[in-house]
């Protein structure tokens, strides 16, 4: 069975804004290389999950696959469609069949906009039902994502609600129009710990109710071991390792994974697990290491590390790394 979705070669370089001076004597633009020729599929009810660092260009990813921006270059297919290549009429009908759930909710609701209006406003675009058929969809959407009873919601304002409320309502905007995909950004990461766990319940359970495929954006690796299927490890632009769940998390091969794996809490007073912290800070997006990316941080880099961008080499079917220490061609290095 083909992809549902399928990204090739993706890249976005946003340019750096200078002054007037310094732009007319530097004599050439700089650009913040944000996705930098990233590569992967998702299957058809799949939940994948892109995973790094802040800065590491999982949030531009999502929102290029979604047409919120749009790519420097690469392409992207969405159930055998080019979605870099869609006409209006097309991108509109995308537009009903893609959502995206952001990670602030507060910035992502209209502060003088009600909870209802703000889930309505996709039915309003799109022109589906009359307004009481509307209404009506609202305060099921508002049931269904457990703001209850709706009635006492529909008229709220945004300040009026917690923050886990207030995510409810983004999913649920997301939810109104049925769609097939959704990315969810860092969708629990502005909500308090205690309700973490009700928010991926309920994304759970509505994957189950429609059918649908996530792109799950997040920073940590435990809520993307509980969540994801299969995980994408970016790390400046790029992606360091690619796999099934399982494979990733029992056997992480990317010095950055094994890092990032050893960063996770263990519920264990007496356990003191060593922690692999990279030296330095992340490199500038704007003027990025040579080679592979990881290499001024790795512990185990040599002499190809700087020289040469790594390729994906694939340890198993599912299971792909850009790192030399795996590459075939170190032999005899």
């Amino acid at each position: 069975m083909p992809p549902f979705v399928e990204v090739n070669n993706l890249t976005k370089h946003f340019p750096v804004q200078k002054g007037f001076l310094e732009a007319m004597f530097s004599g050439k633009r700089d650009f913040v290389r944000a996705v930098d020729g990233i590569s992967f599929s998702i299957k058809k009810g799949e939940t994948f999950g892109l995973v790094g660092e802040s800065g590491s260009g999982k949030t531009t990813t999502g929102r290029i696959l979604v047409r919120l921006i749009e790519p420097t270059s690469g392409e992207i297919e969405f159930d055998g469609q080019p979605v870099t290549r869609m006409n209006a009429e097309e991108a509109q009908t995308f537009r009903r069949r893609a959502q995206i759930v952001f990670q602030d909710p507060a910035a992502a609701l209209n502060p003088r906009m009600t909870v209802g209006n703000a889930i309505k406003h996709a039915l309003d675009i799109h022109g589906i039902g009359s307004d009481i058929e509307r209404r009506e969809e609202v305060l099921r959407m508002l049931k269904r994502v457990g703001l209850t009873p709706p009635d006492n919601f529909h008229n709220k304002y945004p300040h009026q609600l917690s923050g886990g409320q207030r995510q409810r309502v983004v999913i649920g905007r997301a939810m109104i129009l049925k769609p097939q995909f959704v990315v969810a950004d860092e969708p629990v990461a502005m909500v308090d710990v205690s309700i973490r766990a009700q928010i991926l319940d309920l994304m759970v359970s509505l994957k189950q109710e429609f059918g649908l495929t996530y792109v799950f954006i997040t920073h940590d690796l435990a809520t993307a071991n509980y969540f994801c299927d299969r995980i994408a490890i970016m790390y400046l632009g790029k992606i360091a390792e690619i796999g099934l769940r399982g494979e990733v998390f029992k056997s992480p091969k990317h010095p950055y994974t094994v890092a990032l794996m050893s960063a996770i809490p263990v519920p264990d007073p007496k356990h003191k697990p060593e922690r692999l912290i990279p030296r330095g800070a992340i490199p500038s997006p704007i003027t990025p290491p040579s080679g592979c990316r990881f290499h001024p941080r790795c512990p185990k880099a040599f002499n190809r590390c700087p020289n040469e961008d790594p390729g994906m080499t694939r340890i198993t079917s599912t299971h792909e790394v850009a790192c030399h220490l795996f590459d075939e061609t170190k032999a005899g290095q």
